[in-house]
């Protein structure tokens, strides 16, 4: 099947893939006066009284928005707001497929950071928890970070957040295979942009040994000022080594590799000249730093992608419906690294019987999206962040 040309039809056909449901039944005049006026007073003026009243009497604690300003949509770039609906809207009905989460495809025509923070700030009231997506770093981290101090409620990127999640979900299990430690190990990662920024930072809070990360100049170099001063300052808590160069001089000798960059950028030889049983994540879509064929052939003995049409798929389906799922359940104030620690562990735990063509669940499988949740709820409690 040409996926492209059949979802351009299917796109035409569904004219959208989330629809508003009716809840209630207003077909009598008392239904309507219950849900309407003038019953509908006495929960307004109950908000009114406690605002947290607004999570127990209307959708808010089970609703989230996604929310983008175009400028990183799923591999094609800037394409503006109205442009990345399609892919807002799928990710909307993830969320409800998979989580039973009710979520707003919300796109903003800015690429101001101060006016997308306001905006997000002033419609907050009506939401259980925020959604960040494909918004473009460096802006992204600057718009997480100020919601996140700002709002009572979770505020997570998971253009940053779920691609990390999963990848240590991957790689915990990817190491089982080949019997090596989490602490012992060196990672490469191609691509210095949200989602690798993110990786490092988290990989180095599950324990990896070493990361070095990399982008189109070569491996990032706290002395280098041709890399600008977010990268500079993220090779300084990075390349334990002390490493200079280029990808191929960081591959060498690595056990592990994760490209969220571009296509095409690793060679056979790359693969060839990392440590025995190299674990290769190639995750640029729609092509693939290195194809699956290559890496293999090149001695990788684990291969994962970002591609539905191979085994191995490293996909954020696997993180966020379940993660919010668990994170609204208990009316958390925030999605913290505990909860996230506890999703990548429950997302390995449910791949079962491991092999190199299956070291993570597939998406569609709703147990892996339960685990997830209870995960996430138990760890909300755990670390002070859930409110009920």
């Amino acid at each position: 099947m040409n996926y492209r040309e059949e979802s351009l039809k299917k796109h035409a056909e569904w004219r959208g893939k989330i629809e508003v449901a009716c809840r209630v039944e207003v077909d009598s005049r008392e239904k309507l006066s219950l849900a309407y006026t003038p019953g509908v007073a006495e929960p307004c003026l109950a908000i009114q009284k406690d605002i947290n009243k607004s999570f127990e009497l209307t959708r808010r604690w089970n609703t989230v928005p996604v929310i983008t300003d175009g400028t990183a949509v799923l591999g094609l770039g800037d394409i503006g707001p109205e442009a990345g609906m399609p892919v807002m809207e799928g990710k909307c009905a993830l969320f409800k497929a998979f989580g039973g989460v009710d979520a707003i495809p919300l796109c903003i025509r800015s690429k101001d950071t101060d006016e997308i923070v306001r905006t997000v700030e002033l419609i907050a009231g009506s939401f259980g928890g925020i959604n960040l997506e494909d918004i473009a770093a460096p802006r992204c981290f600057e718009i997480e970070r100020r919601l996140k101090e700002d709002l009572d409620i979770p505020v997570f990127h998971d253009d940053q957040h779920g691609t990390a999640v999963v990848v240590a979900a991957a790689l915990l299990n990817a190491l089982s295979l080949v019997n090596k430690d989490m602490g012992a190990i060196s990672v490469v990662i191609n691509g210095a942009g949200a989602a690798g920024t993110a990786i490092a930072k988290y990989l180095l809070r599950f324990g990896v040994g070493d990361v070095v990360l990399c982008d189109r100049l070569g491996i990032l170099d706290a002395s280098d000022e041709r890399f600008d001063l977010a990268k500079r300052e993220l090779a300084a808590l990075t390349n334990r080594r002390g490493i200079r160069g280029t990808l191929a001089d960081a591959m060498r000798g690595a056990d592990v590799f994760i490209g969220v960059s571009g296509p095409n950028c690793v060679t056979k030889d790359m693969v060839r000249s990392m440590a025995r049983d190299a674990i290769v994540f190639a995750c640029a879509n729609p092509t693939p730093e290195i194809s699956r064929e290559d890496a293999l052939e090149a001695g990788a003995a684990v291969v994962g992608t970002g591609s539905s049409e191979k085994p191995n798929q490293i996909n954020n389906v696997l993180v966020f419906p379940g993660l919010f799922r668990g994170a609204l359940d208990v009316r958390a104030t925030d999605i913290n690294a505990e909860m996230m620690m506890a999703a990548s562990r429950a997302i390995a735990a449910c791949a079962g019987d491991l092999s190199r063509d299956h070291i993570l669940p597939y998406a569609y499988e709703t147990s892996a999206h339960e685990a997830v949740a209870v995960a996430v709820r138990e760890a909300a409690k755990k670390s002070g962040v859930a409110r009920l």
